[in-house]
């Protein structure tokens, strides 16, 4: 998933910008005289005006976006007609700040295009825009056509129709239904005024000034406000993006569970970053729910504590040294053995050749111990330069944090970064070959991403193997509103391999050992439902353990208003079997506007 700014533009507020943008050109330009805005929109995701252009489209001016790269305004026809899929408002896009103010009463003239933010290649849905335009003011101080309401009896359960196979599963060619899919029903909005009233929120603000509510508050709701995804058939359709029109300092701050009371309206739009999205001329008023970061128990005398924690992309010159030690001694009560992912070299995105990270991991340790916490101790393999994908120069790579005063490191020389470790049989018990060693690091498996990190541990005598893991990202995968349906996830053949090779790996020392406590864990990238994650449990070599939770609990992320799993602790058959163990996903991030890493971090306690 993205990490910090590597996924979009920081700049980016709006739609999308237009030298990134594909076009959709259907037709030889032509000429059509005096169309109505339902006339462009038609009754498909695709103009039937497309490159061609149309004078005359009359409308009032219903919001104006002066900033960013995709300048221009909506209007909207005051004289719908009487078919409900065809929308009735479309962005006439200026490139430059607009003329025109609200309430004006406009004749447009320009060229219809299918605009595609992030690009024909990105899947994703094109929005119907108005470009090259000269512009007629008729009249000013108009009323503005009365927002459509969107709410949970106006968005169908069903979430899209699947896609025309003869046209690579693509529903841009198919008649709209608004009353039988949800996505219809919303591309039957597009460009419209809109309104949402008392809406929850399930995607906290961001830096971007975005978030996320539901208009459908019991839709796989969970018990702190969020709504879950639990399947690739619960894609949430209440979901919706919202975005100000306004100045970006008056924009919420809020967490999960908070509510914009009141009604929340302005034009639908359709971005690069979720798809449709309310770009707000009238916010709601913001209601905390007081959501608070939860703490986990602390582990009595003879369980083990195993933790997994991603603290994004974390080098020496972040602030958020003392957060995190905060969140690790008092949040998650200093686990015995904690797996980090994303930790970077000493000079983080600086790409000179540095790889080495015990200066970062130093910041660290320190800031652990000034909060009260163990002196930890850490082992790790330095990748080799720019070899394992995230941010160019960064070298992030999987750190196994231990407190010697509970547990202690099986140190066996021999692992480096492209050393593979291995397993023997010594007196009957399965041991590493090379301790902290790394698992086939040549394997195809691993090309551009991180290799995972192998060690042994000894807790009260009994040896425990734990396995940390950063598989490959989602990036590039087809959204959920994508024009493809059901939309392509291309970034899971590698972790497919991924799992294969974990997967092979703990049966060679269950092979060595049956009763051998494993923990393969870390961010898996990838949902606890996921064929990832059935390929690295295998026949039952390993099991998720998340799924010891209700499914209501099972959440370690928030993405576009979906709490979901990504970051998973899985045991071995002996930790399993005896349901000796407590599973706890703390939520000190994901829900949060001013969160220190985007995932939350997990723990697993049990006696070995």
């Amino acid at each position: 998933m993205p990490s910090k700014s590597s996924a979009r533009l920081a700049a980016l507020t709006v739609a999308a910008v237009c030298s990134a943008a594909s076009l959709v050109v259907l037709t030889s330009p032509a000429h059509a005289d005096s169309v109505r805005i339902h006339d462009v929109q038609g009754s498909t995701r695709i103009s039937p005006y497309a490159g061609q252009k149309v004078t005359d489209v009359a409308g009032i001016v219903t919001g104006v976006r002066t900033y960013g790269s995709s300048k221009g305004f909506w209007i909207q026809d005051p004289t719908p007609d009487d078919n409900p899929a065809t929308s009735e408002g479309v962005f006439v896009f200026t490139g430059s700040a607009p003329k025109v103010a609200v309430g004006d009463s406009v004749l447009v003239a320009g060229t219809v295009s299918e605009y595609v933010p992030g690009g024909t290649s990105s899947g994703n849905q094109s929005l119907t825009e108005i470009t090259k335009p000269v512009i007629t003011v008729v009249s000013s101080g108009n009323a503005v056509p009365a927002a459509t309401v969107v709410d949970a009896k106006s968005v169908p359960a069903a979430y899209a129709p699947a896609g025309d196979t003869a046209a690579g599963n693509s529903i841009n060619g198919l008649s709209l239904e608004p009353a039988t899919y949800a996505l219809d029903r919303y591309e039957s909005l597009e460009g419209m005024n809109v309104q949402v009233a008392d809406a929850r929120v399930v995607g906290a603000s961001d830096p971007y000034t975005e978030l996320w509510v539901t208009v459908k508050p019991r839709e796989h709701a969970n018990r702190r406000g969020g709504t879950v995804y639990g399947s690739y058939e619960s894609q949430n359709t209440g979901r919706l993006q919202i975005q100000s029109l306004g100045s970006t300092t008056d924009f919420p701050k809020a967490n999960v569970g908070d509510t914009l009371t009141g009604t929340t309206a302005g034009p639908l739009d359709f971005n690069q970053f979720g798809g449709y999205t309310l770009v707000a001329n009238r916010i709601g008023t913001l209601k905390s729910a007081g959501l608070e970061r939860e703490s986990t128990q602390k582990q009595h005398r003879g369980e083990l504590a195993v933790a997994t924690y991603n603290v994004e992309n974390l080098d020496p010159s972040d602030a958020t040294f003392e957060e995190h030690a905060s969140a690790i001694v008092n949040n998650l009560k200093s686990p015995d053995i904690v797996s980090l992912e994303e930790i970077q070299d000493n000079n983080g995105a600086t790409n000179d050749g540095t790889v080495a990270a015990d200066q970062t991991m130093k910041k660290l340790t320190d800031a652990i111990v000034a909060a009260g916490g163990p002196a930890y101790e850490w082992r790790s393999i330095d990748p080799v330069n720019n070899s394992d994908g995230g941010e160019p120069g960064g070298n992030i790579r999987q750190v196994f944090l231990f407190n010697p005063e509970r547990v202690s490191f099986t140190d066996r020389a021999g692992g480096d970064a492209t050393t593979a470790t291995g397993v023997t049989k010594v007196n009957g018990k399965a041991q590493l070959t090379a301790s902290p060693g790394r698992i086939d690091p040549a394997n195809e498996a691993w090309r551009s991403s991180r290799k995972p990190l192998a060690g042994e541990f000894v807790f009260r005598g009994r040896t425990v193997f734990v396995i940390a893991n950063h598989f490959n990202s989602k990036g590039g995968d087809q959204g959920l509103t994508s024009q493809y349906q059901p939309p392509a996830r291309g970034s899971e053949a590698q972790r497919h391999l991924q799992a294969t090779a974990v997967n092979t790996f703990v049966k060679e020392i269950l092979g060595a050992q049956k009763t051998a406590d494993v923990i393969a864990l870390g961010d898996i990238n990838d949902f606890e439902f996921s064929e990832t994650t059935k390929i690295l449990e295998g026949d039952g070599a390993l099991w998720s353990a998340i799924k010891s939770l209700p499914r209501s609990e099972r959440y370690t992320y928030d993405y576009q208003g979906n709490s979901q799993v990504l970051d998973q602790i899985l045991v071995s058959p002996s930790i399993r079997r005896g349901c000796d163990f407590e599973y706890d996903s703390v939520h000190i991030n994901s829900e949060f506007n001013d969160q220190i890493s985007d995932h939350d971090p997990q723990v697993l306690r049990f006696h070995p």
